[in-house]
């Protein structure tokens, strides 16, 4: 790259990232200079190899502005007494007026265009407050923690709500009062309340703000402000006001009135509850599988009969979204995983003459569902596209859309809003429409003779002066694209490392100097390390120079709790990893078992049984070593149908050198790890030894600290017996998300063995 003296887009802006990225790719393309020195480009933000998303930019090179014109819709929310459209994606939190226009970014949020990388990974979540004055959003400052900020988006201005609070994975870690008065957050076990309202005092130490003990998934607000809290096996409610005279004296007095009982202990890991619309009953999940409804407010809060009916969901079930209408039965989608692909199954709760029970209904058109606010009708979206239902008989009443779409959600009981990677619309159910913004754009380019921005998405073409809405245009007469003009030259510069794969470049021709339109990066690498292995046959890692990739490893030894989370999260990144299973899990769970390899993961053994072989009561032979390896091979085929890798690690990984030298005469290959998570310790375990619990935080924040190319990553799935706070498995998102924001790509351990020849 060129280091003549020049002035920088964004002046004194630094930013470090670990190098090469080879995961996360943002490309420039395009580029586009009018005579009026009006840059127009391009930016595509991929994953693994594949696009995600695109977005138009518009920069004045003349003053060095930057404004994004399309706006991708991979999250949306309706702000503002729905005045207001909010989109979400890997560029940053941008606003739309419903009457249409072109995007606007949230001021202070961190954006692209003003300043901040493009993020690979997920783009984690925030939490705006209805009437969408108010964002909280998790600054991060390790990779698993970060500060939680409450943004005034009409000022600008920012504040510190909490230090180290968890970086968001399947919950943000906060949610607002139905009328944006307060919002309760979760920080290290512990639930608070922060009030906005200017009557109200926000008492500066977080003791004075204590609600008690639990996680963000512990809490709802009804829909009439009620705020309901479980702990234990009660459920609390209380009104706004009496949450801020409550909080006062949390340590002694519980948060609210007593409003019912669920059957078990609630476990915020791994449960869930919904509140009806009237706020009179509660839907409760157990595990993530297990399915209870029940009345709230009952005299004597008996959970024996009320807790009916029942309901057990597959096994392979990693997501659950719940429809309550206002009246009516309550529709639950669940989302399963299946040797065939994934499907979501729609469970209806009836109440007939002979009491309550669930019914399965037809497979809906897609994954995602949005209730119409009368709870009438119903959108279902994704990759087949998107229809509408009519929610009482559950039957189509109109195919909106045979495209793949993003994001759904409904403006009133008669419009909606759809967006799929070319278009944002509003659309009514006579059919009517009308564009809010452009999503994405396939060719663009300047007016001949006006100098307008157009752009061709979904095989029509539009048109805007770059302040104005997007219009249709019927006969577009597009200048030739130019890299030059009367002041500038512009050019694309490839580039080995960093976030993007090139970088726009601007020369000023009527003076000296020529820089990037982006922001400087200060690269910090790693130092290559010596190539050493261990010896024998053991594998503990891979190459530490070259290839930028390390292996996940998954441990299945009797319990499948977080596999279904876990594969959906590794296929939403793109990622193949290894689970080891363990001939107790492959006989309790056969269907699991099949899953694992036809989803394209790598299947390995740790034996036939969970024994630790470093134990002197076994006798420990080159025989039985080879037995049992071949009777999880015989095992896993009968399960799946298909053969176990011969790549093994012991179960505990309790290795010795006669152990891996008789499972490689039994033709296996040994594995190990270079290091240790920890996620192994129990609760009680570290009581009887005396040893500290790290939290699923601490265990990330470690993992990317300590991992190097090559490294072998392990992670024991199920629930420990002695127990844990949390687990490792379910914060995956956030270690996935670190590994592709370092350039690291996640291959199976077998992967690993055969660049290391």
């Amino acid at each position: 790259m060129k280091t003549k003296p020049a002035r920088l887009f964004f002046a004194g802006l630094v930013l470090i990232f670990a190098v090469p990225p080879l995961a996360a790719k943002v490309t420039f393309t395009g580029l586009d200079l009018s005579e009026d020195n009006r840059l127009l480009f391009r930016a595509d933000s991929a994953l693994d190899g594949a696009a995600i998303q695109n977005a138009l930019f518009i920069s004045r090179l003349t003053d060095l502005r930057l404004r994004q014109i399309t706006a991708f819709p991979e999250k949306m929310e309706l702000l503002a007494n729905g005045r207001v459209l909010q989109v979400r994606n890997a560029f940053g939190a941008l606003r739309i007026p419903l009457s249409g226009g072109l995007p606007r970014e949230v001021p202070g949020f961190p954006s692209f265009t003003s300043g901040s990388p493009v993020a690979g990974g997920r783009v984690e979540d925030m939490a705006a407050s209805a009437d969408g004055r108010w964002l909280l959003y998790v600054e991060p400052e390790t990779i698993a923690y970060g500060n939680l900020i409450l943004l005034d988006t009409q000022l600008g201005e920012k504040q510190t709500v909490a230090k180290n609070v968890d970086r968001p994975d399947r919950f943000f870690p906060a949610c607002w009062s139905p009328d944006s008065r307060v919002f309760v957050y979760a920080r290290a076990g512990k639930l608070y309340y922060y009030p906005i309202s200017a009557s109200q005092t926000v008492p500066a130490d977080e003791r004075y703000r204590l609600i008690g003990d639990g996680a963000i998934n512990s809490v709802s607000w009804g829909n009439s402000g009620d705020f309901f809290y479980i702990r234990g096996s009660t459920v609390f409610r209380a009104r706004g006001s009496e949450l801020f005279a409550r909080a006062i004296y949390a340590d002694f007095l519980e948060i609210g009135a007593v409003a019912g009982k669920i059957p078990f202990d609630f476990d915020s890991n791994f449960d869930s509850f919904w509140i009806a619309p009237d706020s009179r009953s509660i839907l409760f999940t157990k595990g993530g599988r297990n399915v209870f409804y029940y009345p709230l407010e009952m005299d004597d809060f008996s959970v024996s009969e009320a807790a009916l009916p029942y309901l057990m969901l597959p096994q392979s079930c990693y997501q659950i979204q719940v429809l309550w209408p206002p009246s009516g039965p309550l529709t639950l989608l669940a989302s399963v995983l299946r040797k065939e692909g994934r499907a979501t199954i729609l469970y209806r709760l009836r109440n007939e003459a002979g009491g309550m029970s669930f019914t399965l209904l037809e497979e809906p058109a897609g994954p995602n569902a949005a209730l119409s606010p009368d709870g009438s009708r119903v959108l279902c979206w994704g990759e087949k596209g998107i229809v509408l239902y009519d929610y009482a008989g559950w039957r189509v009443l109109r195919t909106i859309s045979a495209s793949p779409a993003v994001s759904c959600l409904w403006i009133n009981n008669g419009e909606f809003v759809t967006g799929d990677d070319r278009r944002i619309e509003r659309k009514s159910l006579s059919g009517a429409g009308s564009l809010i913004c452009l999503a994405g754009a396939e060719k663009y380019g300047f007016e001949e003779e006006s100098g307008r921005i157009l752009a061709l998405a979904g095989g029509s073409w539009f048109v805007t002066n770059g302040s104005d809405s997007w219009a249709a245009l019927s006969a577009p007469l597009l200048r030739p694209p130019s890299q030059v003009s009367g002041r500038y030259r512009v050019y694309l510069e490839p580039q080995t490392a960093g976030p993007y794969t090139n970088l726009p470049m601007v020369r000023n021709t009527a003076s000296v100097g020529t820089a990037s339109l982006l922001p400087p990066v200060q690269y910090k690498r790693e130092d290559p390390a010596p190539e050493t292995f261990p010896g024998g046959d053991l594998f503990t890692h891979g190459l530490r120079t070259g290839l930028r990739e390390v292996a996940l490893c998954f441990d299945l030894y009797d319990d499948l709790t977080g596999l279904p989370f876990v594969l959906e999260a590794l296929n939403r990144f793109g990622f193949k990893a290894t689970f080891y299973l363990n001939g107790e899990f492959i006989r309790r769970y056969p269907q699991a078992a099949g899953i694992i390899s036809e989803t394209g993961h790598e299947a390995a053994s740790m034996f036939f049984a969970p024994i630790d072989l470093s134990d002197s009561r076994y006798r420990i032979g080159e025989d039985f070593i080879a037995r049992g390896l071949a009777r999880n091979e015989d095992e896993f085929y009968q399960a799946s149908g298909r053969e176990l890798s011969l790549l093994w690690h012991p179960p505990y990984y309790a290795a010795s050198a006669e152990i891996i030298s008789a499972a490689s005469k039994a033709g296996y290959r040994s594995s190990g790890r270079d290091l240790d998570p920890t996620d192994w310790l129990s609760r009680d375990d570290a009581y009887r030894l005396g040893l500290s619990q790290a939290s699923a935080g601490e265990m990330i924040d470690r993992i990317v600290e300590q991992k190097r190319a090559g490294s072998v990553i392990p992670v024991r799935l199920g629930i420990l017996p002695g127990g844990r706070s949390d687990y490792l498995y379910l914060r995956i998102n956030v270690l996935l998300d670190a590994l592709v924001r370092e350039g690291y790509r996640v291959v199976p351990v077998s992967t690993l063995m055969e660049h290391a020849k």
